[in-house]
């Protein structure tokens, strides 16, 4: 079997993909309209959004970024992934229920739909749909880099595809991505979840299984050699301190109620009695799968201290070389399945919310309507977004050396700090205005990108997306305590007293 190494783990990825391709054929049947296309005509049960919902969350980001990173500095990761958790409670306490209704009560189909709903003002909606085609940028570009990345380490192992370079690999990655997303949208997103989620924490499991067997002395062993090599990195906050790490607590534990990929879901499920079920389905799923994340990243820092491995060339490799040096080839191939399927669907729900938000949301604030034949239109920027995003994660890669997991933690905290406070705290805060919204998206991205761009040095290790959070809550809630002027429209009043 171990002759046949990279056949399996390459015939495995390969039915996924043609499951993939099958899935968008299946799934362009039932899209009849944008409704379908958005967000899945509302009508999903508690096991297909349970299982989006927590896979969403960890994806490329997760399955890639997350080894590298512990690999690169430590336990200060593993802050995103425990704080992510308590997220998961607070998103569904805050948003979930009034999200849902909202949706039903004013035929929304994406997250600026609910904000205009909610404020009554068209320069909301516009500003948070630019948030999200912005967001979304960095965040798509996180995924596409991290399957063309997982692409090339399973193809560079066979003779064929040996000298295979990453562009090659983004193209043909890309294509897959761009046909499951174009014939399909979100049903084929949330459908293939079912499959996905369970293969992310089958995974998660058996690798933790197999990272434990690789020293005799288990994680015991792997986290001693990390010790004695450089305790800072195994201490509580890593080697990227304890304000890098404090500001996780806030960007993903607050900032995951303003994550759009997973908010828009939450409007998706047929009964809003199901969200009782959804979130304890969703944490125990997320709990499973970011195994993989933690065991990973430990071992193979601890594997290229001992010499029992070699250096990696990018941190972003951990994932794949764990892999291919010492996994079974049939749990190998599981988890590359696995991989590509997080990714893939994630990067799916990102295309989804952009082409919303450009095609739905931008035209109607600002002529009044969206555009006509918007199921058209939403394939045509599918193809678009994909292809600008694909070219902004080689940049990323060829120029900086950007890790997957910090790119996509830049996405995230864009997200958090221009979304939360207007939708988590907006949905359940009837002082909220208009204008407090406004400037609140407008700090959050002007901090974001300044200082991500700028590369501007923020004291005590404190991140952009942690400025930028704060500074947009205090504005949102400051703003709003003096310009509280507006009477809620009666049903959006009403809906907030349930």
């Amino acid at each position: 079997m171990e002759a046949y190494r990279q056949e399996i783990i390459i015939g495995a990825v390969l039915i996924y993909f043609v499951f993939c391709v099958l899935t968008g054929i299946w799934a362009m049947r039932r899209t009849h309209s944008s409704s379908d296309f958005f967000v899945a005509g509302r009508g999903l049960g508690p096991i297909v959004v349970s299982l989006a919902l927590f896979s969403s969350t960890l994806s490329g980001f997760g399955f890639v970024g997350g080894p590298g990173l512990v690999y690169s500095t430590g336990v200060s990761s593993f802050w995103m992934i425990v704080i992510s958790s308590t997220g998961y409670a607070l998103g569904f306490f805050l948003v979930a229920k009034r999200i849902r209704m909202m949706a039903s009560l004013r035929n929304c189909i994406s997250l600026p739909d609910i904000a205009a709903a909610r404020y009554g003002s068209e320069s909301v909606r516009f500003l948070l749909a630019v948030t999200i085609v912005l967001g979304v940028m960095g965040y798509l570009a996180t995924q596409i880099l991290a399957m063309a990345l997982v692409m090339q380490a399973i193809l560079t192992g066979t003779e064929m595809f040996a000298n295979i370079g990453l562009v090659s690999c983004v193209i043909i990655s890309s294509a897959v991505l761009i046909f499951y997303c174009v014939t399909g949208g979100i049903i084929a997103s949330v459908y293939t979840d079912v499959v996905q989620g369970a293969l992310m924490m089958i995974a998660g499991v058996l690798i933790l299984f197999a990272a434990i067997s690789v020293f005799d002395g288990g994680m015991q062993e792997a986290t001693a050699i990390i010790l004695a090599d450089d305790a800072e990195a195994i201490m509580p906050y890593g080697t990227m301190g304890i304000m890098a790490s404090l500001g996780w607590f806030f960007v993903f534990g607050l900032g995951l109620a303003g994550q759009p990929h997973l908010v828009t879901k939450m409007m998706m499920n047929k009964n809003i009695a199901d969200n009782r079920t959804i979130l304890p389905m969703s944490l125990l799923g997320y709990v499973l799968a970011a195994l993989l994340w933690v065991s990973i990243g430990v071992v193979m820092r601890a594997a290229v201290i001992a010499g029992v491995s070699e250096p990696l060339a990018l941190p972003d490799d951990a994932a794949a070389v764990f892999l291919a040096a010492f996994a079974n080839p049939i749990l190998a191939g599981i988890v590359f399945a696995g991989l590509f399927a997080a990714i893939m669907s994630t990067a799916d729900a990102f295309l989804n919310i952009g082409a919303a938000a450009i095609i739905h949301d931008i035209p109607k604030a600002v002529r009044g309507k969206s555009l006509e034949n918007e199921l058209f239109w939403a394939r045509i920027v599918t193809v678009l977004m994909a292809v600008v995003a694909a070219g902004f994660a080689l940049y990323s890669h060829y120029q900086d050396a950007t890790l997957v997991a910090l790119l996509g933690a830049f996405g995230w905290a864009t997200f958090a700090a221009g979304i939360f406070p207007v939708i988590a705290i907006g949905l359940n805060w009837k002082g909220a205005t208009a204008m407090g919204a406004i400037v609140a998206i407008v700090a959050s991205l002007l901090i974001n990108f300044i200082v991500q761009l700028a590369a501007i040095p923020i004291p005590y290790g404190i991140s952009g997306g942690l400025l930028a959070f704060v500074a947009s809550l205090v504005l949102f809630i400051g703003i709003s305590l003096c310009t509280n002027d507006r009477k809620l429209d009666k049903d959006i009043d009403a809906l907030m007293n349930i």
